[in-house]
């Protein structure tokens, strides 16, 4: 088994990242793993969309 792990600032870029990796590797995936967070920083909002793929 083996785990890719994306981390984009949009979460259009991590849909993006994921369909790429599974239409390039075909992988025999078992499950993805979704996280959002979000930070400010000063006035700015910082926003993280991730996933870990678990496949084989």
């Amino acid at each position: 088994m083996k785990v890719k792990i994306f981390d984009e600032s949009h979460e259009k870029d991590l849909e993006d990242a994921i369909n790429e990796f599974i239409e390039e590797e075909n992988p025999e995936i078992f499950d993805i793993k979704f996280s959002s967070s979000l930070g400010v920083f000063s006035e700015e909002q910082i926003y993280c969309f991730s996933a870990l793929i678990m496949y084989k």
